[in-house]
């Protein structure tokens, strides 16, 4: 995206973008990225879906979560974790003060891979696109990574989430960090000490904290305080 306000060094601008200005901007380029979304079919997923699952929420509120592809539940009903892993996700963010709706939610890919496979290298290239730009119009600090497949997608390595999650990475001028994602949790809902849904609740208070600070703001936790 082109900023008019942008010149040469020691150029005037012809003129200076509004904060409202450029996010009205920003938000019409987003919808044109979603009704591309909704058309494409640059890899066979676009052929087996039902609906296109572009992504949900406050894509400007400094806090992205990228999954790794829809589920038959987000297949159906063209929105990001709503199956159960999806309500696990949403339980995570109340519990550690985080409102749903003030976070933004997407997914490596677009389409659901059928049977709920792993999406391949072939279909992530394809829609990297309208991930790349979900992230450039919105300009997250935060960037959380749940699961393998976006870990190893973003950070481009081969390490497994077991060895990454928990830890802050740098990308792009954000802070990463990789967390189980929440159908990993469904299989194992032991809560005990060193348990993956243990270390989650850890992963997501330190989510909160960081974001309450990028926010400029101390609010500390104003959910239910633990994950059970």
């Amino acid at each position: 995206m082109t900023d008019p306000s942008e010149t040469r060094s020691g150029e005037e601008p012809l003129f200076q973008l509004s904060p409202p200005e450029r996010r009205h901007q920003e938000a019409i380029l987003l919808e044109e990225a979603r009704h591309r979304v909704e058309r494409c079919l640059r890899c066979p997923l676009g052929k087996t879906r039902n609906k296109p699952v572009f992504g949900e929420g406050n894509l400007w509120g400094k806090l992205l979560f990228v999954g790794e592809g829809p589920g038959a539940d987000e297949d159906e009903q063209g929105m990001p974790f709503v199956g159960r892993a999806g309500q696990l996700l949403t339980q995570i963010l109340q519990a550690a003060g985080i409102r749903r709706e003030d976070v933004y939610i997407t997914n490596v890919v677009k389409c659901r891979p059928p049977g709920n496979r792993v999406p391949t290298f072939e279909e992530m290239m394809a829609c990297d696109e309208y991930l790349q730009t979900q992230i450039a119009l919105g300009r997250p600090s935060l960037l959380v990574l749940l699961g393998n497949t976006p870990t190893k997608w973003i950070l481009k390595t081969t390490e497994g989430i077991s060895k990454l999650r928990g830890r802050w990475f740098s990308w792009k001028g954000m802070s990463v960090l990789p967390m189980f994602h929440p159908s990993y949790l469904l299989r194992y809902p032991s809560s005990t000490e060193g348990s993956p849904k243990h270390l989650t609740w850890l992963d997501i208070q330190e989510v909160k904290r960081k974001w309450d600070e990028v926010r400029g703001t101390d609010l500390g936790s104003e959910g239910e305080g633990q994950l059970s």
